[in-house]
C-alpha cells in the first residue's frame, strides 16, 4: 500500500472516531445490548511479547522478527480501538478463532456530530478463520455483517489493516471504520510504561537488522529496493496511526507493537527476496560447474 493511500485512510479513520456531539448508542435488530460508551473494562495482564526466529534462508538467523503469540494470548482479554473506543473479545486457537464480542463505535450517518455504538455479536458469535502470514503475522479473516474485517495477532492485540471504504449499519443509522490497534485500555497501560520502552527498543533493533540485511540486497534486487523506500516513510506511518492511542505519549504501547508488526513484515519480505535469488543461485552454480568438452585430437 503506497505512503498516501495510507496516509489518507489513517486521516479518515482518525476523523471519524474524533467526532465531538452527545454519544448516541444504536445497536443492530437482534443483538444483545451494548455496554455504554466510556464504561470501564478491566485491564488485562501483560505478558512479555515473545517472537519467532527467521529462517536460516534468509540470511538473518537469530533476528527476532516481531511478537509470535498466537490467539490464546488474546483469550478473555478485552481489546478496544486505540485503547479507549469499541470491545472486541476473540477466543479459539490458531486454527479457527471465535470473535465473542464486537462493539463498534462510530458517527451517526444522518447527523456525524452524533455518536454511535454497533453492538455486533448477538446470541451467536462470529468465526474468523486462518489465512496465512501474508505480512508475516497470523491473519484470519471475519465475514461481519456489513463489514467483513480481517485482523493480524499480535501479543496482546490485534491490528486491523485499513480499509478502503466505511461500515455503514443502516439499520442503526452508524457508520465505523474499524481499522487500527485494537489493544488494551490505554489508562491500564501507564505502569508499564518503563517495561514497554525496553521491549520497543528491542524490536527497533530486531528491525534495523533486518533491514540492514535487505539494504545489502538492494543493489541486486528491485524488490529489497522498494523495500528500503518504503521503509523510509514507516516512522511517520507509526506516529500517524498510533496518535490516538489513549495515553501513547505516556507509554508507547501502539508503536511497539506496529514496530513488532512491521519487523515481522520485512522478515516475510526478506525470505520471498531470498527464496527468488535461490534460483539464480542455484543457475550460476551449475554453469560454473558444467564441465568443458575435450579437445579434438589430431
Amino acid at each position: 500500500m503506497s505512503r498516501g493511500f495510507r496516509s489518507l485512510i489513517c486521516g479518515l479513520f482518525a476523523a471519524a472516531l474524533a467526532a465531538s456531539g452527545a454519544n448516541a448508542q444504536l445497536m443492530l435488530p437482534g443483538a444483545a445490548p451494548a455496554e455504554p460508551q466510556g464504561a470501564k473494562v478491566a485491564p488485562a495482564k501483560h505478558k512479555r511479547s515473545g517472537a519467532a526466529a527467521t529462517d536460516e534462508g534468509s540470511g538473518a538467523k537469530g533476528v527476532k522478527a516481531g511478537s509470535a503469540a498466537g490467539i490464546a494470548s488474546l483469550a478473555g482479554r478485552p481489546l478496544m480501538l486505540n485503547g479507549k473506543s469499541g470491545l472486541l473479545q476473540i477466543s479459539g486457537d490458531d486454527t479457527t478463532a471465535t470473535i465473542d464480542k464486537l462493539q463498534l463505535a462510530g458517527e451517526s450517518v444522518s447527523d456525524p456530530s452524533q455518536r454511535c455504538v454497533v453492538d455486533i455479536v448477538g446470541e451467536k458469535s462470529i468465526e474468523a478463520t486462518n489465512v496465512g502470514r501474508p505480512d508475516g503475522l497470523e491473519r484470519f479473516e471475519a465475514k461481519v455483517p456489513a463489514c467483513p474485517i480481517a485482523f493480524d495477532v499480535l501479543d496482546g492485540a490485534v491490528l486491523v489493516p485499513p480499509q478502503i471504504t466505511t461500515c455503514v449499519f443502516k439499520a442503526a443509522d452508524c457508520q465505523t471504520i474499524p481499522g487500527g490497534l485494537w489493544g488494551p485500555d490505554g489508562a491500564s497501560l501507564v505502569s508499564d510504561a518503563e517495561k514497554i520502552v525496553k521491549e520497543r527498543a528491542a524490536a527497533e533493533r530486531a528491525m534495523g537488522k533486518i533491514l540492514h540485511i535487505i539494504e545489502e540486497r538492494a543493489g541486486d534486487s528491485a524488490q529489497a529496493a522498494d523495500l528500503v523506500r518504503d521503509q523510509n516513510g514507516f516512522a511517520g506511518q507509526r506516529d500517524e496511526l498510533c496518535r490516538d492511542y489513549a495515553k501513547e505519549s505516556v507509554h508507547g504501547y501502539c508503536a511497539l507493537r506496529i514496530t513488532e508488526a512491521r519487523t515481522a513484515l520485512l522478515q516475510t519480505r526478506l525470505d520471498a527476496v531470498a527464496l527468488a535469488a535461490a534460483p539464480k543461485s542455484a543457475s550460476e552454480k551449475g554453469k560454473k560447474a558444467k564441465p568443458k568438452k575435450d579437445a579434438k585430437q589430431p
